[in-house]
């Protein structure tokens, strides 16, 4: 029985990373197209979506299936339970770079908008954290999850500026507010996304160490 769990648990990681790899994907395309006024890669987008919510289910069958089956305890419960929680954020990114593409294809009739000079880097930012978080997971790395849990702060304050310039922007042209709005909306999406990369790395602490970290980011040692 338990060599049956182990397999189990060893084909539900591999689902969960091959889900990851294609969110990855989602991300990079969706910031690059938003930074670079590329709208027919966000077209791209859209075939990947239904793709990308299939797999949530079936692995979410899945983990129901092994706690049913198995009745895990300790280590591998935690697993399952960390599994289930990653695949959530995964589907909400993917969604999260989906409507940043939908504000790309919007802003396709203004190309001539100031795009913020942070808001690529904000997208760098939240797909490092993303695969930050995927690979402290693969490693174990209780440490390298604190790690990406300190960086959303720095996409919180690259957001901050971003809507900043963005209020400068719609104060001298009255005519781009409605662009500028599409902007807005992109970065929050970009900002969410680092939330939930955060929300990844802390399910990685409690896979490792078996603490629950959520809104403790001020305990983490520097």
């Amino acid at each position: 029985m338990r060599n049956h769990l182990q397999r189990d648990l060893a084909v539900l990681e591999q689902d969960i990373l091959a889900q990851s790899s294609r969110v990855e994907e989602v991300i990079r395309i969706a910031c690059r197209a938003l930074a670079r006024g590329e709208t027919a890669r966000s077209h791209r987008l859209a075939e990947l979506e239904p793709e990308i919510n299939a797999r949530e289910v079936r692995i979410e069958e899945e983990c129901l299936k092994i706690l049913a089956l198995h009745q895990p305890v300790a280590i591998d419960l935690r697993r399952v339970a960390t599994v289930l929680k990653i695949n959530g954020d995964l589907e909400r990114i993917a969604d999260l770079g989906v409507n940043v593409a939908e504000r790309t294809m919007a802003l396709g009739d203004d190309p001539g908008f100031p795009v913020p000079p942070l808001l690529e880097r904000m997208g760098e930012l939240a797909l490092q954290m993303v695969g930050d978080a995927l690979d402290a997971f693969c490693a174990l790395d209780a440490d390298a999850a604190r790690a990406v849990c300190r960086r959303d702060d720095e996409v919180d304050a690259c957001n901050r500026e971003v809507i900043h310039q963005l209020y400068e922007v719609m104060r001298e042209r009255a005519d781009l507010i409605e662009s500028a709005l599409h902007f807005f909306s992109a970065s929050r999406h970009v900002e969410r996304i680092a939330d939930h990369a955060t929300n990844i790395a802390e399910d990685v602490i409690y896979l490792v160490e078996g603490e629950i970290t959520r809104h403790r980011h001020s305990d983490l040692p520097k």
